[in-house]
């Protein structure tokens, strides 16, 4: 292979020099600038949480690749490159169509200005409104009841993305949420206590649910299917599950694809705190405000 002069070379870094360079900056640019250094930063914060953190480090060796062949102008393997590149994205969406298809999901369920600016209760599409402090209580000491005498249970709540088709799966309850009907639905050798209970609001929709079960490998082999069931139905929803464990009588809880273990009980009540409005159906802004600001540092 026969080396480019030091000249040629030089023309070339003055070529992609020359396309580095910035014209003058406006107001518009600025903006376009902002917007899409939000969306690579979004991009890269769910690439790095998924299998597909390691086809991206490989897309970028090829590119690095691929800068390395023009620049010494290796013409054979450009062009191999540039022609695998239809190939290889054809590819990538058929071997990552889950962790595609949850970044929509997600995407789609996002309400940036509703959850930050939303005042009325209303906006929240009726599905929130009625999940008060007591019915936080009823749910906390429900589960915390179970667990002293190892009682296996799975309660789902519900928040904007709607669980029709899993509250179909199961047997119609529509009653009010306290701790003994949870705890009488998911009593040993009971008809109800197969499966997860729904929860919309203040009522119990649904019981014996079937759950979709997480493909995720960062369930440990010790978990079982309620735990598994748990990060399912938060990896396709924005739901928030609690799981109490039948062998050791501990308390989980399932949130956006993510499963906090062992958790205590004012943990738990400071989690379900998050979804509560006040009696009136008034959420505080302030409130929202700092949820997200702490939710965002512990993701650091």
């Amino acid at each position: 292979m026969q080396l480019i002069s030091i000249g040629q070379f030089h023309k070339v870094i003055e070529k992609y020099l020359y396309w580095l360079s910035l014209p003058s900056i406006g107001f518009t640019d600025i903006l376009e600038i902002i917007i899409i250094s939000v969306i690579v930063y979004q991009m890269l914060k769910w690439v790095q949480l998924t299998r597909a953190w390691t086809l991206f480090k490989g897309i970028i060796m090829l590119l690095l690749f691929a800068l390395f062949a023009a620049i010494f102008q290796l013409n054979t393997i450009s062009w191999l490159l540039s022609n695998s590149l239809s190939v290889g994205i054809t590819a990538a969406i058929i071997i990552f169509q889950p962790e595609l298809r949850r970044a929509l999901e997600q995407l789609g369920r996002k309400k940036i200005f509703s959850n930050i600016f939303s005042f009325s209760a209303g906006e929240y599409e009726g599905r929130q409104s009625a999940f008060t402090e007591k019915t936080i209580n009823e749910v906390v000491r429900a589960s915390y009841e179970m667990g002293e005498v190892k009682t296996g249970a799975l309660i789902v709540i519900e928040q904007n993305v709607a669980l029709g088709e899993y509250v179909r799966t199961g047997i119609t309850i529509d009653g009010l949420v306290t701790s003994q009907l949870l705890i009488n639905i998911f009593e040993h050798n009971t008809p109800l206590h197969d499966g997860a209970v729904i929860i919309r609001g203040n009522r119990i929709v649904s019981a014996t649910c079937y759950l979709p079960l997480t493909d995720s490998m960062d369930i440990g082999k010790e978990l079982g299917t309620r735990h598994r069931a748990a990060v399912g139905i938060s990896e396709v929803s924005d739901s928030l599950t609690i799981i109490v464990s039948e062998e050791t009588g501990a308390v989980s809880l399932a949130k956006d694809g993510r499963l906090y273990k062992h958790l205590q009980k004012e943990e738990l009540v400071e989690k379900l705190q998050q979804l509560k409005v006040d009696d009136t159906g008034n959420a505080d802004v302030f409130k929202k405000w700092k949820d997200l600001l702490r939710n965002e540092k512990s993701e650091k």
